[in-house]
């Protein structure tokens, strides 16, 4: 007897665990890039026209590891109820440490 009742709940149990919705949770990883080189100027880019349900992201210099490169601007779908934080270098005391460009409400 005990052991149908052990089957039982074990099909059940694989049952719940095969049946139940997938969790909407997403792993999420946070690098911060710090460097004691301040960026160059920004590099001058005519913006082309709208695109409907987009927002411009401007370039950005992005740090190699042992130099910047200019990484050209882009249009991003833009998320209603959100606005559109772009990438940017932020001033750290002595160091200087780059912001990925994020939604925010």
């Amino acid at each position: 007897m005990n052991v149908t009742w052990f089957f039982m709940a074990a099909a059940i149990s694989l049952a719940a665990a095969l049946f139940s919705p997938a969790s909407s949770a997403r792993p999420q990883a946070n690098v911060t890039v710090m460097i004691d080189r301040a960026p160059p100027p920004p590099v001058y880019e005519r913006m082309p026209p709208p695109r409907r349900g987009y927002v411009w992201s401007p370039g950005y210099w992005r740090w190699t590891g042992h130099r910047h490169i200019w990484v050209n601007g882009q249009w991003v779908r833009a998320r209603r109820g959100y606005r559109y934080q772009p990438p940017h270098w932020v001033r750290d005391g002595r160091e200087w440490r780059f912001s990925p460009g994020d939604w925010r409400r």
